[in-house]
């Protein structure tokens, strides 16, 4: 039987190679290839799951297994190197205003005449100078949290930010529970860190509380990874009551909260930052990318006592220290009031590039917030999400899958799109091309 079994992998596959199963063939259900192929519905399972793992089909839930594109890159939407310099990207996210070079200009001509410009040559602390943590402390306040200097840490960046906590905080196999649908950056993260990633599943406007409480209940966590201020890739921002439900549920049972809050300067009027309800258990990240500038590799880390020595320790045998040179022009930038100026110039370009999509894809259902800059698009039954990637490729437009973002078994047919890193006439240009290109393939 293993003979039989490993025959019909390798005839699939090599069908599938060459083309003659072509990108979106439904291959015959579990039962009718088992009756076929006169082999066990186990075998007939075996062999799908087989061809799921080379990446050659997809399995959907109600719908039956698929034959999938393999011309595309396996971490379209991760992976930078796809996208060539002349494709229009709506993968990522670069927030940048017209005034920014200047601005960077006279920042470093202002350090070239202030300040000890030799200390910008020798090491730093591993959490940054006390002085520049109590600056970014003071911008904290402003998102609703009240930190003192020594608990903010000065990190490259809020990946770093993020890599630092999991170094720190979990080991290789502890449980963290996620959303289904989440940044792709911690899923990175968390399998080169050999944690394992536990689904949770979304309600229209947060987690599922109950299915989290149930997970806790039948598994170990360790952890929650959440992003309760702008939610990448769905939008949501958590209620007060949401927030204070999670606080309980992670008390009750003694979970780290890992808070992403790359996003949360889009939204002035949210809720604080779940680090404000429960700092003794939170680790609440953040950075300068999407706020200022994607260059800058300025992040922080606000922590608690009880978690600061392993964090820092984690900075030191990472990076050593922090980019001193970058922060200094970060801080200068808080101090001046110019991170506030940029940050309410970006919110309105947000909610002005949420019209525009609106307007394009008025009728189509999708997932956003107004003042987002990202919306989740999902496509019609009929409609594959490969075949569609494949299709606006050919014409130099990438989008992400939902494959980065899913975290869980099931991979949902829809597309992320990232509204800021394009004029707004290539922005125009390229959401018009995506709604084009769904409504060719749902009538082909």
């Amino acid at each position: 039987m293993r003979a039989r079994y490993k025959a019909l992998v390798d005839n699939f596959s090599t069908q599938i190679r060459e083309g003659t199963l072509a990108a979106g063939h439904r291959l015959p259900t579990h039962r009718q290839l088992a009756s076929q192929e006169r082999i066990s519905l186990a075998t007939a399972t075996r062999v799908y799951a087989e061809l799921e793992e080379m990446g050659l089909v997809s399995g959907e839930a109600g719908r039956g297994t698929f034959v999938r594109e393999i011309t595309l890159h396996p971490h379209l939407g991760v992976d930078q190197l796809v996208v060539a310099n002349d494709m229009i990207d709506l993968n990522f996210n670069y927030p940048s205003l017209p005034e920014q070079a200047s601005l960077l200009r006279d920042a470093l001509r202002k350090l070239t005449t202030t300040g000890d410009i030799e200390s910008f040559l020798r090491y730093t602390p591993h959490g940054g100078r006390l002085q520049e943590r109590a600056t970014i402390a003071r911008y904290l306040s402003g998102l609703g949290l009240k930190p003192a200097a020594e608990d903010v840490l000065i990190v490259n960046g809020a990946q770093q930010g993020l890599s630092v906590a999991l170094s720190a905080l979990l080991k290789p196999g502890d449980v963290v529970a996620v959303d289904a649908l989440t940044y792709p950056g911690f899923r990175s993260l968390a399998e080169f860190s050999h944690l394992e990633l536990a689904a949770v599943s979304s309600t229209p406007h947060g987690p599922d509380f109950e299915q989290l409480v149930k997970l806790c209940e039948k598994r170990r966590v360790k952890a929650i990874y959440t992003m309760p201020t702008l939610h990448n890739p769905l939008g949501w921002v958590l209620s007060h009551e949401q927030r204070t439900e999670l606080v309980r549920i992670a008390r009750l049972y003694d979970l780290l909260i890992i808070e992403d809050a790359a996003y949360a300067y889009l939204i002035p009027d949210a809720p604080a930052p779940l680090w404000a309800y429960a700092p003794e258990r939170t680790v609440y990240v953040n950075g300068f990318s999407k706020n200022v500038a994607a260059g800058l590799r300025v992040g922080m880390i606000v922590c608690s006592e009880n978690t600061r020595a392993a964090l820092e320790r984690a900075i030191r045998l990472s990076t050593w220290n922090t980019p001193s040179l970058m922060t200094a022009i970060v801080c200068g930038w808080i101090d001046d009031g110019t991170v506030s100026r940029l940050e309410t110039l970006k919110r309105l370009e947000a909610r002005d590039r949420q019209t525009l999509a609106r307007s394009i894809f008025h009728g189509m259902p999708y997932i956003s917030h107004p003042a987002s800059y990202f919306l989740w698009l999902p496509l019609p039954e009929d409609v594959r999400s490969d075949t569609l990637i494949r299709s606006l490729m050919d014409e130099q437009i990438s989008v992400s899958s939902a494959s980065p973002y899913s975290s869980g078994i099931y991979v949902p047919h829809a597309i992320r799109l990232a509204l800021a890193s394009l004029t707004e006439e290539r922005l125009t240009h390229a959401l018009t091309r995506v709604r084009e290109t769904i409504h060719y393939w749902r009538d082909f």
